[in-house]
């Protein structure tokens, strides 16, 4: 059974950094897509990242280009978020997602697995 566990979330200042893990088990992931997603109250959960298991290649929302950089440990089946120069605006609960193929997709249907979630909360 496919298990992500996301950690790392809290509470920062705006300009601070924060780094994610999500923790994945139960399956292979070298053919998977992984991403990461927020949902702010009262939205939509949306696209921030994401990256194909098997070449490393990166994707971003224009939102967080340039600030969050998504990596992959393959030897510990881990997927990170690093987040720098944290604005309120990223206030968020952020999701670990999971997709079979070697394509990103954008929207939050398009993904089989899910973690639980954790809260970043950047004050100003």
């Amino acid at each position: 059974q496919v298990q992500l566990v996301e950690s790392g979330g809290g509470l920062v200042q705006a300009g601070g950094s924060l780094r994610l893990s999500c923790a994945a088990s139960g399956r292979t992931f070298s053919s998977y897509t992984m991403a990461w997603f927020r949902q702010a109250p009262g939205k939509e959960r949306e696209f921030v990242a994401a990256i194909t298991w098997n070449n490393g290649r990166t994707y971003y929302a224009d939102s967080v280009k340039g600030r969050f950089t998504i990596s992959r440990d393959s030897a510990k089946n881990t997927v990170y978020l690093q987040m720098n120069s944290l604005k309120p605006e990223d206030t968020a609960v952020y999701y670990c997602a999971a997709r079979a193929g070697g394509r990103p997709g954008y929207s939050s249907l398009g993904y089989d697995y899910w973690g639980q979630g954790t809260q970043v909360t950047v004050s100003s």
